[in-house]
């Protein structure tokens, strides 16, 4: 198995299989998604399974489905693929990534989404005999981790997961059994996250106290995911505090009420809590939050609460009101989750002195700046746990910064240093090869396992592989448990001879048990049916034929008396049946004749000797053949052995057979 990169792709023998693909965001780092691409071979790849909707997941998605040489299938569950469509097309909308260097476009989208499939969780699929199904991970709606099952050997892959349930999501469920390989994130590495009752309070109570100093806040997040969890937690609140329902929150995403339709669509994927909540009334109609469509329709009088996308403040809603609200001290920046590198809300997180406004101007940073993380990616503690509980023997850490990841592979290490476990946290690129043993498995099916057979009895029937799995079955069942049939193949062959057909009988009563003489009724041609498999004619003066339904043994013995009958034309004496008033003297000379001949084709050299004896030369080697006798003498015992073994059964073949036996 090899994973390249934030591709994880299996190798077998037979053919590359590529199961889940975490793709990079195609703006600034487009050249390295086109070498990504080419890494992962998308014309071998078999199917692929897709863990979420977040960008770093799905953006190049379109790209691999319409740009490349991919004619596999591809999995993802019912809400991951209503909101990848959602999210997508706003995506190629707002990107800044000029139109020669977009890797697709939004008609791209659209035909994707007819290329994918949906699975449900716990559903089992097979494709090319792989195995695999899904459990909850937890993080964002629609969320999975995919168990994949290649020949017996079981990989589970987590994608983003939590284990920690909120106030919308189940928690990431616990697999049922140990997998063999367990490829798992590493974004939070060795860093634990507070208590989410603290997180809450903090998270509140910095808005509070913005708002009653008549300040404005924003909560840069993105538009599905996070952003609902925390509107939640805000609605909750200033529903408790009659205080603030004159103080406006937004909700300000050209996908708010898009996203806000499939969050209500997909109830009874979220937790109890949820659940419950909508059977009185809807959870996600919120009473004090407003969609907001553009900051031209934005009121900005007094204080407020925005939440707005992009989390990281590249550009869109959030970086618009950044610029306007940055310079004043009586406003807050509430970074509410992970952000990446290079992001101007990271750098704010270390609260520098200036920042570069989208227009190019440098301004003070006065506002105040609070990280507070409500990040749906596992923490050590969970991810220890879960590694835990699960005992898988192989960990490969995967989507994480490097040194975060070197950290908890550190730890793990320590963690389990008990037991046998290998942990592995591979560079992007870089291969990872692990082999396993299989036990192969027959099971009998139909008629074959209507009885039990008893030790030591044979089993006997046909063995059809289907994908990794093998099956016994009998010919007549092959149809109802295949898709495939039997068929009988009537063979016959023509074989020149001019001999006599009596010779070819005696030739193979001397090799098989059963040789029947018998005649055919329409033409009255004489046959030989031998071994009960092969019936063998003599069509005419020349020619004699052979006729045989194919299997593995019928076609073993046609083989050996076509064999037979080409030696008999082409290296042996023809044997002719003599009469019975032939004298015994001309029967005797061609007897001597013929013994002459078979031992030259046997030992080479054969000349008579003095005293009336065969002398044979082999390699050096001298045996004297006594005819009368059939006694030999030699210094070489082998070769003593050979001769007297050849001897005895050319007599018995030489004698003249009568013409009556043919």
């Amino acid at each position: 198995m090899k994973w390249e990169g934030l591709a994880f792709t299996c190798l077998t023998k037979e053919k590359p299989y590529c199961l889940t693909v975490e793709f990079i965001q195609p703006t600034r780092a487009w050249r390295l998604c086109h070498t990504l691409m080419r890494l992962i071979l998308p014309a071998l790849t078999c199917f692929l399974l897709h863990s979420s909707f977040h960008l770093d997941h799905a953006a190049s998605l379109p790209y691999f489905l319409e740009k490349t040489t991919f004619k596999g299938r591809v999995f993802m569950t019912h809400a991951t693929k209503a909101i990848y469509k959602l999210l997508l097309s706003d995506y190629v909308k707002v990107s800044k990534v000029s139109v020669e260097d977009m890797l697709y476009d939004e008609q791209d989208i659209l035909r994707s989404m007819d290329k994918i499939e949906v699975i449900d969780f716990h559903q089992t699929v097979e494709v090319n005999g792989i195995r695999f199904w899904c459990y909850t991970a937890g993080h964002v709606l629609g969320a999975a981790m995919f168990m994949v099952d290649i020949a017996g050997v079981r990989v589970l892959y987590t994608g983003d997961y939590s284990r920690e349930e909120d106030r919308h999501l189940r928690a990431a469920e616990l697999p049922q059994f140990s997998p063999d390989i367990c490829i798992i994130e590493s974004t939070y590495g060795v860093q634990l996250h507070q208590p989410r009752h603290v997180r809450e309070k903090r998270f509140t109570d910095v808005i509070h106290n913005t708002i009653s100093q008549g300040g404005r806040i924003l909560i840069p997040a993105f538009a599905l995911g996070r952003a609902q969890e925390l509107l939640l937690i805000l609605d909750e609140y200033w529903s408790n505090h009659p205080e603030l329902h004159n103080i406006p929150i937004y909700y300000a995403s050209p996908l708010a009420k898009r996203c806000m339709a499939v969050y209500q669509t997909y109830i009874n994927a979220m937790n109890e809590r949820i659940r419950s909540q909508f059977a009185n009334s809807n959870p996600f109609d919120f009473k004090h939050i407003s969609p907001l469509k553009s900051i031209e329709n934005f009121d900005d009088v007094g204080p407020s609460v925005v939440m707005a996308s992009p989390n990281g403040l590249q550009s869109g809603f959030s970086r618009q009101l950044f610029d306007k609200w940055c310079s004043d001290k009586k406003n807050a920046c509430v970074i509410p989750g992970y952000v990446v590198e290079g992001t101007l809300a990271k750098t704010i997180i270390n609260e520098p002195k200036e920042v570069t406004l989208m227009n190019g101007l440098t301004a003070p940073l006065n506002m105040q700046v609070h990280y507070i993380s409500f990040s749906a990616h596992a923490d050590f503690a969970q991810t220890s746990t879960f590694l835990k509980e699960l005992m898988p023997p192989n960990i490969i850490l995967v989507h994480g910064e490097a040194n975060q990841m070197g950290r908890l592979k550190q730890k793990l290490i320590t963690q389990f240093s008990d037991s046998n476990t290998k942990i592995i946290s591979p560079k992007n690129c870089q291969s990872v090869e692990m082999y396993f043993n299989s036990e192969k498995m027959a099971k009998t099916i139909g008629r074959l396992a209507e009885k039990t057979p008893e030790i030591g009895e044979t089993v006997r029937g046909l063995l059809v592989k289907k994908g990794f799995t093998y099956q016994i079955m009998a010919p007549d069942d092959l149809h109802v448990f295949s898709q495939l049939s039997t068929a009988n193949i009537n063979q016959r062959i023509t074989i020149p001879y001019s001999g006599a057909f009596g010779v070819i009988k005696h030739r193979l009563k001397q090799i098989y048990e059963s040789v029947e003489s018998l005649v055919d009724e329409e033409t009255e041609i004489c046959t030989l049916r031998v071994h009960d498999k092969v019936t063998v004619k003599q069509d005419s003066d020349k020619h004699i034929s052979l006729h045989w339904t194919s299997d593995p043994i019928s076609d073993m013995v046609s083989d050996s008396i076509v064999s037979l009958v080409l030696n008999i034309s082409r290296e042996g004496p023809k044997l002719v049946i003599e009469s019975e008033e032939m004298k015994s003297e001309e029967n005797g000379k061609k007897v001597e004749k013929v013994i002459h001949a078979l031992l030259v084709s046997l030992f080479g050299v054969v000349k008579l000797g003095e005293n009336g004896k065969m002398v044979i030369s082999v390699d050096g080697d001298v045996a004297h053949l006594d005819k009368e006798t059939g006694d030999v003498d030699s210094e070489n015992a082998s070769l003593k052995d050979r001769v007297k073994m050849a001897y005895r059964r050319i007599q018995s073949a030489v004698k003249l057979i009568p013409l009556s036996e043919s």
